[in-house]
């Protein structure tokens, strides 16, 4: 399980944190992934099987969360989710805090959540569109339009930020 959260923890946490769009729920769901695998009997043939379980736990996990009564009742309060003090800043939330600043980042949390999804794992995973695509549960050819549509939304939101460049 340590080894697990070691080599796997950050992937999993920013998978939810771009899926949930809140680092508390991103939390949440990163502890219920882990739980799940504590309790799960899968058996994992190597690494890359375990880091792709993990993540479409992580998906899923993010997709029951939205879909939950409580989580319809409550309104996300922007208060509650500013940065702590930067003396106060551990370094996972020293790299949230980071990542909120950053113009691309604010772009792909901007994005619906299928195209946010193959985004991620592709361009942060580095996954191909064929191991994204049995992640997700679609076609290749479904990733790769997805990953067209997320880039083209991506740029037209940095071009309207003021931000000029190639961003293919």
């Amino acid at each position: 399980m340590r080894h697990a959260m070691n080599l796997h923890g950050d992937a999993v946490y920013l998978v939810a944190l771009s899926q949930t769009r809140s680092q508390i729920d991103a939390q949440d769901v990163s502890q219920d992934v882990f739980l799940r695998l504590l309790t799960s009997d899968t058996e994992f043939a190597d690494e890359e099987h375990l880091h792709a379980w993990l993540l479409r736990v992580t998906i899923n996990r993010c997709r029951e969360l939205y879909r939950s009564p409580w989580h319809k009742r409550i309104a996300p309060s922007d208060e509650m989710i500013t940065a702590i003090p930067s003396a106060d800043l551990d370094p996972a939330e020293a790299v949230v805090s980071a990542l909120a600043q950053n113009p691309v980042w604010a772009a792909l949390k901007s994005l619906p959540e299928k195209l946010r999804v193959v985004a991620l794992l592709h361009y942060v995973e580095e996954y191909p569109t064929e191991t994204i695509a049995r992640i997700v549960g679609c076609q290749p050819a479904t990733v790769r339009t997805r990953l067209h549509r997320a880039r083209s939304q991506m740029k037209r939101y940095l071009e309207s930020m003021g931000m000029e460049g190639d961003y293919e």
